[in-house]
């Protein structure tokens, strides 16, 4: 089944709802086949459970106001892309400034490092090499169209 019209319509629904809380922008829509409908959301300050439900229920109203799934036979989860998830837009990579990043590129070479700078059309990841009087910083560019996945690393 091609979800494509389906996902226009929500994108829609969920732009219009997120248009009213500022910041906040949506990330991505996944719809299984059983009408399980996932919306990802990210904020520039970071994601509350409570705006997340308040997102759920204003896009639940909206859905059956619509009546998109006329038998109403359709589940919403609304959350933020969580730690697992792979940054997917410029505005989550800026808001990830200044942390540690794995970057996987197309051809899977992997750099691990500080996310220090995203422009248009790059970021910049330094990653500290070595340990002690040996330890060296170094700087790599990386286009954006060389990136297959960036994840978020979380150091204890």
């Amino acid at each position: 089944m091609n979800n494509e019209p389906q996902n226009v319509k929500l994108e829609g629904l969920v732009n219009q709802v997120l248009e009213g809380i500022e910041g906040f922008f949506l990330v991505e829509i996944r719809i299984k086949p059983v009408n399980n409908i996932k919306v990802f959301i990210d904020a520039d300050q970071g994601v509350s459970i409570d705006k997340c439900v308040s997102v759920n229920r204003k896009m639940y109203k909206l859905i059956e106001e619509q009546e998109l799934y006329t038998d109403g036979n359709f589940s919403l989860e609304v959350s933020s892309p969580g730690l697992d998830e792979p940054l997917k837009l410029k505005r989550q990579y800026l808001k990830n400034v200044n942390r540690n990043v794995e970057v996987t590129l197309i051809d899977g070479t992997k750099t691990e490092g500080t996310l220090k700078v995203v422009d248009e059309e790059c970021i910049l990841v330094e990653e500290t090499r070595g340990k002690n009087k040996k330890k060296e910083t170094v700087s790599h560019t990386i286009p954006f169209n060389n990136i297959k996945t960036t994840k978020v690393q979380v150091i204890f």
